[in-house]
């Protein structure tokens, strides 16, 4: 696992996020780490960037603590993360990859009435963090098999952001450029 350090200050930062029900730094939190994902492209950063803003939308929305299945859901991401955060700290990747996995399967699985509202909301991050990864260079169908979605939602959504509307190919215009070259060579 890359960027241990990286990770377990996101995972501390998250559990302390979600105890305060601050969604706006689980946000923080997730770019953070969706900018470690595209350069790594490590399966335990991709989906860590996926929970954490999964849970940021969740805990943004008050009326999913009144949902039947609320508390052990809860109970249940706060008791992985700390699993996460000790399995990081003693150096035992199998662990945290199972803690990971175990934190993406609550999220998944929720159930009770919490369950469709849960479910609707990761399947959005999922494409919203594949979003993030596809502006920072990474190929859409790389991106879409990383993050376990259809080329065609991603597309979707990079057209209505217009993540895809920026023209690289485009060069500065001669006259400008004369104009650089003049002002460095006076």
């Amino acid at each position: 696992m890359e960027e241990r350090e990286n990770i377990l200050k996101i995972l501390q930062g998250t559990l302390d996020a979600l105890k305060r029900n601050d969604s706006f730094r689980l946000k923080d939190l997730s770019n953070q780490t969706i900018h470690t994902a595209s350069i790594t492209q490590d399966p335990e950063n991709i989906a860590l960037a996926v929970i954490v803003y999964s849970l940021s939308k969740i805990v943004e929305r008050p009326m999913y603590k009144g949902k039947q299945g609320w508390s052990k859901f809860y109970k249940g991401v706060v008791k992985e993360i700390e699993h996460s955060i000790d399995a990081l700290k003693q150096k035992d990747d199998t662990h945290l990859r199972v803690h990971i996995e175990g934190l993406r399967n609550r999220i998944e699985k929720v159930s009770g009435s919490l369950r469709k509202y849960i479910q609707e909301v990761f399947i959005k991050a999922r494409i919203n963090k594949a979003s993030r990864i596809y502006e920072h260079g990474i190929s859409m169908g790389k991106t879409a098999r990383l993050l376990g979605i259809t080329m065609w939602d991603l597309a979707g959504y990079a057209g209505q952001t217009g993540i895809g509307d920026v023209n690289l190919g485009k060069t500065m215009e001669i006259q400008d450029r004369v104009k650089i070259a003049e002002e460095i060579f006076k």
